[in-house]
């Protein structure tokens, strides 16, 4: 077993390691972290994505914001220290999908390099990919699904990313797609880059 930072906190050493989850799955866990502004369609990439993967007989789930949000991650708050918690909560959840041997495809805005660092430190040993679904502020606002920009222009959300709120762009993405292209082109060229 091993000690945790917490000292009454004791993980099992695991039976099966990952590579012979691998063997019997015939494919590696791994985490595919889609960040883009709101609205710029990381879930809907994220959605395709799994279903292309399934449909092809591989193992796929999708985490997205919002439904961590709604579970895990319902006592949290958008302030920056409740954003770098839930995605670190999001990273811990990918991980150990990733360890079952899962490709795990996240869907979280993810505005700040720094978090998207300690998200791959947290998923390491395994594969992580960033992908950015590079959409235009005006696009995304036009989008407006939730509604949500036109409640941080009427000041009704406070630090809200793109608006009143940094997105620092990827310094080095894994993969990078637009938000504009239509979805069957932008999974596979996701699939494509990735070798997946």
């Amino acid at each position: 077993m091993k000690n945790r930072p917490n000292q009454n906190v004791f993980e099992h050493e695991r039976i099966l390691s990952p590579e012979t989850r691998a063997q019997h799955l015939k494919q590696r866990g791994r985490v595919i972290w889609l960040t883009g502004l709101s609205g710029s369609g990381k879930s809907t990439l994220g959605f395709a994505l799994e279903t292309k993967l399934v449909e092809r007989g591989r193992f796929a789930y999708v985490l997205d914001g919002d439904s961590l949000r709604s579970g895990i991650s319902a006592d949290l708050g958008f302030s920056q220290e409740d954003r770098r918690r839930n995605l670190e909560r999001a990273a811990h959840v990918a991980r150990l999908f990733a360890e079952s041997g899962l490709i795990v495809i996240c869907a979280f805005v993810s505005p700040l390099e720094a978090q998207r660092e300690i998200v791959s430190q947290i998923v390491s040993p395994f594969a992580f990919d960033l992908v950015y679904v590079s959409t235009s502020l005006a696009t995304c606002e036009a989008r407006d699904p939730k509604g949500l920009y036109q409640k941080a222009r009427r000041g009704e959300i406070s630090d809200f990313t793109g608006v009143s709120s940094a997105f620092e762009v990827p310094a080095s993405p894994s993969v990078v797609v637009s938000g504009v292209d239509s979805v069957p082109e932008s999974v596979a060229y996701i699939e494509a880059c990735l070798g997946l």
